[in-house]
């Protein structure tokens, strides 16, 4: 869907891993309403609320009607109550347009080895090249998407 891509252009690091779901560091006011237009529904959002950021995204996205989820992902503190929560995020909303953002992306590569695996049946080869190619930069990420993946498919 070239469209919802081009809703995010000057973000850093776009992408469409799968179809129908968008990864990116975090977009501006006017990348929110391109995706709207684009079709988007959902807004998952990975950062902290602690994070600082130059507007209010929460209320941008709300007034545009699109749906925002919030789940903090917090390197230092991962644990699978986060996995847990994105994970059935995206299984809601499989097969509808989705945008999944961080600052920069690497937590959103993070979180996604885990669905590439279990949801979309790649191998870990296959889940880790696409998660860096989403923007995952951090082994600490990368461990803790591959752990839970593999305890949760009964995986080496």
């Amino acid at each position: 869907m070239a469209a919802l891509l081009d809703a995010l252009a000057g973000v850093p690091n776009p992408g469409e891993p799968v179809p129908q779901l968008l990864t990116s560091g975090q977009p501006g006011p006017q990348h929110f309403a391109a995706l709207k237009a684009a079709g988007v529904e959902l807004v998952l959002d990975i950062r902290d609320p602690m994070e600082p950021r130059p507007f209010d995204e929460p209320d941008v996205v709300r007034q545009l009607g699109l749906e925002y989820v919030n789940v903090s992902v917090r390197q230092g503190a991962l644990d699978d109550a986060m996995l847990d929560r994105v994970l059935d995020v995206l299984r809601r909303h499989e097969g509808h347009p989705v945008l999944l953002h961080c600052a920069s992306a690497n937590r959103v590569g993070g979180v996604l080895i885990p669905y590439f695996i279990i949801d979309h049946g790649m191998t870990e080869d296959d889940a880790v090249d696409l998660a860096m190619q989403t923007g995952l930069r951090g082994a600490d990420l990368l461990e803790w998407g591959l752990d839970y993946a593999r305890r949760k498919t009964g995986g080496q």
